[in-house]
């Protein structure tokens, strides 16, 4: 497999980077977290649907946009355990001193509706370990 990477500066830049991969004949796409792409997940799901690219995000609200499917971490327990922190800093703990906590609870959402539009079949063992499933 060959990697291509894109750069995207600005939401102009998005759709001129899915013609590019589309023209690379590019089999997918993985997005990685951007204040630009969130920004823009409408767009981005429609030029996916538009350049009949899989693509892969990290956050499931993409896959709600219309996006294929998503693995991430998930950002409801991200928030409580930011929480946690929060409580013990207000306790009086120094900061310093609060070990770094890794993600723990990731989820992957899939889209069927936009796999059937992609003309994709989503095998069923991957089906069948998504945590949601969007049809």
């Amino acid at each position: 497999m060959q990697l291509q990477f894109l750069d995207v500066l600005h939401a102009t830049d998005i759709e001129t980077a899915f013609r590019a991969a589309s023209e690379g004949r590019a089999q997918g796409v993985l997005t990685l977290n951007s204040a630009i792409f969130g920004s823009q997940r409408a767009q981005i799901a429609k030029l996916a649907e538009k350049q009949r690219l899989p693509v892969m995000y990290l956050q499931t609200d993409f896959v709600e946009a219309g996006g294929l499917m998503s693995y991430g971490v998930n950002i409801p327990d991200l928030s409580r355990r930011a929480a946690r922190y929060v409580d013990k800093i207000l306790k009086g703990a120094k900061p310093a001193d609060i070990p770094v906590e890794q993600p723990t609870k990731f989820e992957l959402v899939i889209n069927l509706k936009t796999a059937k539009v992609l003309g994709l079949t989503i095998p069923q063992p991957l089906v069948l370990r998504a945590d949601q499933i969007i049809e």
